[in-house]
């Protein structure tokens, strides 16, 4: 694999690194964006509540 990256010309190397750099950043602004919306979910409940309703659903 590394022999494929080292007969490249540098011009093409240089852009495939930045390709990959662009696809991996896409990838954890995704995971980012995906983490915070489970943030948000998780910010509206309080525990009073939900112990509220377990403890109903229980009795």
């Amino acid at each position: 694999m590394l022999d494929f990256f080292e007969n490249l010309s540098p011009l093409t190397q240089l852009i495939l690194v930045f390709v990959c750099l662009a696809f991996l950043f896409l990838i954890i602004l995704a995971n980012n964006r995906k983490n915070k919306n489970k943030l948000s979910q998780t910010k509206n409940r309080t525990f009073r509540e939900r112990y509220k309703e377990r403890r109903s659903k229980n009795l």
